[in-house]
């Protein structure tokens, strides 16, 4: 690590040289891997939202679309495959390459065959044309993640996992942003048909790059005993390390509060009379480049506190972004206490995003990448998610929102305690992945 950033004489790199891993190779790539990550999302989302509207579908109607997006939360199930299974012919390239390549091919001919449907002539298959770009856009998710994570070094995991984050917004921003450009003067079919480009750049980026160094290659699966073993090694590597309950404890609350209380932001708008202008003014666009800002801290803390530290301190930001909007909802209708609150919370949720998703992928064992990885993403949000859906209309109307806020500042506390007892306890150096650990830099220094 000395040899690529240079050190201010406390064994941590100095200011440029925390700046420096943004430029290296390996950064650039995870940036175009978000690229490509980022796109299939917009293609299921508000742009799909758009156009659905535009065809006069009723809003009750548009809302069965949801399902597109549960695959993603249920894409560890098949996770296994892409770490396993050995692709015939073209799995001489590598087993990430020859993945990302067929999954691309996939991503792309879903998002076609999503272009050419018409919602208004026939729903049922509009639904099962956005539920297979679900589908593949998730498999996408699974290969990216685990090249990504494989190609980082140890010491790059902070500014990768930046740059990733990086790509994944301007990818859904700008497959979002070309789709309406183009429904507007070529139709709907066009835009989507456009957007499919976006596949490209993890594809060619694996392509160039090749197979990850830091890939680990397990014994093929050949009978149902090694399928078996496929599936389930993953889950017993991760549990047979020391700590592995607290840390999946900590996966599972770390961010309840914040997930709580991000969901619920546009309903404190709202009802606090802002107008749709000074939304789109504070909480897009302020918000949009804060949490730029944000993620790039992130990835300079990484590098100059190393993981803990900068970690801790991303907990406890996002903790108290939470009170801020109470502060707002005990204010009133205020411009300045808007752009304070929305600042604050988007810098806090870009350093903490890189920071969780650097910890995330060094947790991950190198022989079951994608399985892993697969796996915690999708817990590290299930709680919060559902929590939100069933109970956070129900306590808002109850105590206020000043109090909700206040809560969801006391339920992101467990999560920071418990990372506090997991470093003074040494749990987290010991229940580190061999991601964290091979090649150059250590993520538990």
């Amino acid at each position: 690590m000395a040899e690529t950033i240079e050190a201010d004489g406390t064994g941590r790199p100095g200011i440029l040289g925390s700046i420096k891993p943004y430029l290296e190779r390996e950064s650039l790539a995870a940036f175009a891997l978000g690229l490509s990550s980022g796109f299939p999302f917009a293609m299921i989302g508000a742009t799909l939202t758009t156009r659905l509207s535009q065809d006069n579908i009723q809003k009750s109607t548009i809302t069965a679309f949801t399902l597109a997006f549960l695959v993603y939360n249920l894409k560890f199930f098949w996770a296994w495959i892409i770490d396993g299974v050995r692709l015939p012919v073209i799995g001489a390239l590598g087993q990430r390459v020859s993945w990302m390549i067929v999954i691309g091919v996939l991503v792309i001919a879903a998002t076609i065959n999503l272009a050419l449907v018409d919602p208004a002539a026939d729903l049922q298959a509009t639904v099962i044309a956005a539920v297979l770009v679900g589908a593949a856009g998730a498999s996408f998710d699974i290969v990216i993640d685990a090249y990504r994570i494989e190609t980082l070094k140890p010491y790059q995991l902070g500014t990768g996992s930046g740059m990733s984050q990086y790509g994944w917004r301007v990818g859904s921003a700008g497959a979002g942003a070309l789709a309406l450009v183009l429904a507007a003067r070529s139709g709907w079919s066009v835009a989507y048909m456009a957007c499919a480009v976006f596949a490209l750049p993890a594809m060619i980026t694996a392509i160039v790059l090749g197979e990850p160094a830091r890939r680990q290659v397990v014994l093929q699966r050949r009978g149902l005993s090694e399928v078996w073993s496929s599936i389930v090694g993953p889950f017993v590597e991760f549990f047979s390390r020391a700590g592995a309950g607290l840390v999946l404890a900590f996966i599972l609350v770390h961010k309840i509060g914040d997930t709580l209380a991000n969901l619920t932001f546009r309903l404190l708008f709202d009802d606090l009379g802002f107008s749709n202008d000074e939304i789109a003014i504070y909480d897009v666009g302020l918000g949009f480049w804060a949490y730029f800002v944000g993620i790039f801290i992130g990835g300079v803390a990484y590098t100059r506190l190393g993981l803990k530290r900068s970690l801790m301190i991303a907990l406890v930001l996002m903790a108290v972004s939470n009170l801020s909007f109470a502060m707002l909802a005990a204010a009133g209708h205020s411009n300045w206490g808007m752009a304070g609150s929305i600042g604050f919370e988007n810098v806090a949720s870009g350093f903490g995003g890189v920071v969780v998703v650097a910890y995330f992928s060094a947790l991950c064992d190198l022989r079951f990448t994608a399985s892993q990885y697969a796996l915690i993403s999708a817990g590290a949000s299930i709680i919060g998610r559902f929590l939100t859906g069933t109970t956070a209309g129900v306590m808002i109307e109850r105590f206020g929102y000043v109090n909700f806020y206040v809560l969801t500042t006391v339920l992101a506390l467990p999560g920071i305690i418990l990372f506090w007892w997991m470093i003074r306890s040494g749990l987290v150096d010991a229940a580190m992945g061999s991601a964290g650990e091979v090649g150059e830099g250590d993520a538990r220094d």
